[in-house]
C-alpha cells in the first residue's frame, strides 16, 4: 500500500487555518499571530509534513535565497587546491548574483537540511548519492560538479577524466617511455577510476604492458604519493615515468626523488593533474593536465541561479575538455 504524501492542505485542515497562513508560517513571516503559528507548527510536527523547497523559495522571493554547497569531507579539505578553487568559483558567482552561500561538509550520513537553501551544488558524489536523490525527488534545484551522473535526472558539469588520463599517459609514451607507473586517485571516486581507465587505455593502445608493481592505489594525498614513490624507486626495474592523478601527489613524488638523488626529468619524468599553481614554483615546474575548476564552479553557480529563477527549464549536462600543460618535469628517457 502506497503511503499518502502529506500536503500543505492537510496541515491547513489539521490546524484549522488557510493554506496561505500555513505558507506564511513556513516562510517565517513575522506578522503571523503567535498562537496561530504554534498551532500550525504543531500540525506540521504531528503530520510529519516536509515542505516543498521550491514552493518555499518562490514564496519568500529571490532576495532571501541562498545556495548550498555540499562537499564530501576528507582530511586536509581546507588545504586542498580542488576544494579551494571550487569555493572561490562558487563564492564569486554568488557575489555576482547577490546570493548567500551555505557550506555543508558531508560524509553521506549527516542530514542535509535542503530547505535552508534555494538550490544545491554538489561537489562530486562520494557516498552521498541518497542526498542527491532526495534533493531531486523534492524538486530542489540542484547541480553536480565533477561527476558525470548517468542514472539520475540532474544537471551536472564535469570534465572528461578518462581523456585526461589518456592524454597524460600518451604524452609520456610519445616521449619514448615504456616503463610507466601511476599513482591513482581514490578508487572510491568516479574521478579516480576514470583517470586510471585513461591510463590503461593509452598503454593498451600503444601495446605497452604495465606490471602490477607499477600501479599504486593512492587517495590524492601527499602521504600516499610518498609511499608510492618509495616503492617505485626501490624496484629492481624502476619506472622511467610516473603519472600522478593529482598535482599534490606529483609534487610529493618529485620531493622523494630529490631526497634519493634521482633527478627530474633526467632520471624520472613526472606528470600531474589539476594545474595547481604550486607546480610552478618548485625546483622543477610541473607538467600537468589542466582542469578548469574555478570556471566550472562559477558556471555551476550561474546555471543553478537560472534554474532557481525559472530562466533554465531543462537539464544542463556538460563535459568540459582538458588541456595538456607542458613544463619541465618530463623528458625522453635517459636509457
Amino acid at each position: 500500500m502506497v503511503e499518502k504524501k502529506i500536503s500543505i492542505t492537510d496541515v491547513a485542515r489539521r490546524a484549522n487555518v488557510s493554506i496561505t497562513t500555513v505558507s506564511r508560517v513556513l516562510n517565517k513571516v513575522p506578522t503571523v499571530n503567535k498562537e496561530v503559528a504554534q498551532r500550525v507548527e504543531q500540525a506540521i510536527g504531528d503530520l510529519k509534513f516536509k515542505p516543498n523547497p521550491t514552493a518555499q523559495r518562490l514564496a519568500r522571493g529571490m532576495q532571501n535565497t541562498a545556495i548550498g554547497f555540499v562537499i564530501p569531507g576528507y582530511p586536509g579539505i581546507f588545504h586542498s587546491f580542488y576544494a579551494v578553487e571550487l569555493m572561490r568559483g562558487i563564492g564569486h558567482g554568488c557575489e555576482n548574483y547577490k546570493l548567500d552561500l551555505i557550506f555543508h561538509i558531508t560524509d553521506g550520513s549527516n542530514p542535509l537540511r535542503s530547505n535552508i537553501a534555494g538550490g544545491l551544488i554538489f561537489a562530486d558524489i562520494i557516498e552521498n548519492l541518497p542526498q542527491v536523490e532526495a534533493a531531486v525527488r523534492d524538486g530542489m534545484p540542484c547541480l553536480v560538479i565533477n561527476h558525470i551522473v548517468k542514472n539520475l535526472d540532474v544537471s551536472y558539469i564535469a570534465v572528461d577524466n578518462v581523456k585526461g588520463g589518456f592524454t597524460a599517459t600518451e604524452y609520456l609514451i610519445n616521449l619514448g617511455h615504456k616503463r610507466i607507473a601511476t599513482v591513482t586517485g581514490s578508487m572510491h571516486t568516479q574521478v579516480g577510476m576514470d583517470r586510471f581507465e585513461g591510463f590503461q587505455k593509452a598503454l593498451k593502445q600503444h601495446g605497452i604492458e604495465s606490471p602490477l608493481e607499477y600501479c599504486f592505489k593512492g587517495d590524492y594525498s601527499r602521504r600516499s604519493a610518498r609511499q608510492a614513490a618509495e616503492r617505485f624507486f626501490s624496484l629492481e626495474s624502476p619506472p622511467t615515468a610516473i603519472f600522478a592523478a593529482s598535482d599534490d601527489m606529483a609534487l610529493e613524488i618529485i620531493s622523494v626523488a630529490m631526497e634519493n638523488g634521482i633527478k627530474v626529468p633526467e632520471d624520472i619524468s613526472i606528470i600531474g593533474f589539476d594545474d595547481n599553481p604550486a607546480g610552478l614554483y618548485g625546483p622543477v615546474a610541473l607538467t600537468t593536465i589542466k582542469q578548469p575548476l574555478y570556471s566550472m564552479a562559477e558556471d555551476a553557480t550561474r546555471i543553478i541561479y537560472e534554474i532557481m529563477t525559472g530562466k533554465q527549464k531543462g537539464l544542463i549536462q556538460k563535459v568540459l575538455t582538458l588541456d595538456l600543460i607542458v613544463r619541465e618535469s618530463c623528458a625522453q628517457p635517459s636509457s
